[in-house]
């Protein structure tokens, strides 16, 4: 790997809006061209918006879907992508050519190659599809890229798995933060009336954001995945209203020791830059620790305990 300028968004997007949630991506590319980013990542299911997609038809969820790389959207970011010699990760919905349809994150490069992740624990909609691989790949700018989507860093063997494919830099695109968890200590809904009173009362809403519903509850683990295993993690997410929860932002860049480098508290739409020290990564305690495994003993990583379900179960606690 070599030193890499990188950006990382939150942004609002609008339900079903695949034309003005690409605006705001074309406007934050822009921005980062200016900054001489070279990789930007946006959030999951940015272009055709997330949380409203569960009360859909099985006709109007499927008829949101496009393929990739064919689809227009992935034909757009890819325009975008040339035009501006950067990476650009967004996700959205991607239709199989056997009509299954994934919650998928297209990666699109300068040089016309392209990667596509689909989530692997997935709940979203009762006809969603799982992915069922590992996504890694190497980019244009000399590093090696993995991709999980929200609930796929929520499961440590993921995130090992993806390191262990050579991973050097984590995109990480949520629809997170305001979630009516099930566990009593995990997240709970951010209250309407604090965040519709942000203009007024900024402070309220910030510690709202900040608090064990967002950003607290996100540094009880996330910077695990960094640090335990020696790769830098681009943390996206979406900001505001997303049909009935409130997502937090808190767009954050973290680099291998799990230290958040460059990180948003906007109320808003928002964009961080980071520069990326390629040096910092072979002697990281992730890194390092890597090399101390032994993979004889964890057969038992592998092998069903039977208490093994579906995500769509343990998200709902059905």
């Amino acid at each position: 790997m070599r030193d890499i300028r990188v950006a990382t968004v939150q942004f609002q997007h609008a339900a079903g809006d695949k034309a003005y949630n690409f605006g705001r991506i074309r406007h934050f590319v822009t921005e980062a061209a200016h900054a001489r980013v070279e990789m930007i990542a946006f959030p999951e299911m940015c272009l055709t918006g997330y949380w409203h997609v569960r009360k859909l038809s099985r006709a109007a969820f499927e008829a949101l879907a496009e393929p990739v790389p064919d689809g227009p959207s992935t034909r757009d970011l890819l325009d975008l992508s040339r035009e501006h010699g950067m990476t650009i990760g967004a996700g959205l919905l991607e239709r199989a050519p056997d009509g299954g349809v994934y919650n998928a994150y297209v990666v699109a490069m300068p040089d016309g190659t392209w990667a596509v992740h689909r989530k692997l624990h997935v709940f979203e909609h009762p006809n969603i599809c799982a992915g069922n691989r590992y996504t890694v790949f190497d980019t244009p700018h000399g590093c090696r890229v993995g991709v999980l989507i929200c609930y796929d860093n929520n499961i440590v063997e993921n995130a090992r798995a993806t390191a262990l494919l050579g991973a050097e830099i984590l995109l990480a695109p949520h629809q997170t933060g305001g979630c009516n968890s099930v566990s009593p200590r995990g997240m709970k809904p951010i209250d309407p009336a604090v965040w519709a009173r942000r203009q007024e009362d900024p402070a309220a809403c910030e510690a709202e954001l900040v608090g064990p519903k967002g950003r607290a509850w996100l540094m009880r683990w996330l910077p695990s995945r960094a640090h335990d295993n020696g790769m830098f993690l681009l943390f996206s997410n979406g900001i505001g209203p997303d049909d009935d929860e409130i997502r937090t932002g808190n767009a954050m860049v973290l680099d291998p020791y799990g230290d958040v480098i460059a990180e948003s508290r906007a109320l808003g739409d928002d964009m961080v830059v980071a520069d990326l020290d390629a040096s910092v990564l072979p002697t990281s305690s992730g890194r390092r620790w890597l090399r101390a495994r032994r993979p004889d003993l964890y057969e038992s990583l592998t092998r069903p305990t039977g208490q093994e379900q579906e995500t769509r179960r343990v998200r709902f606690g059905e």
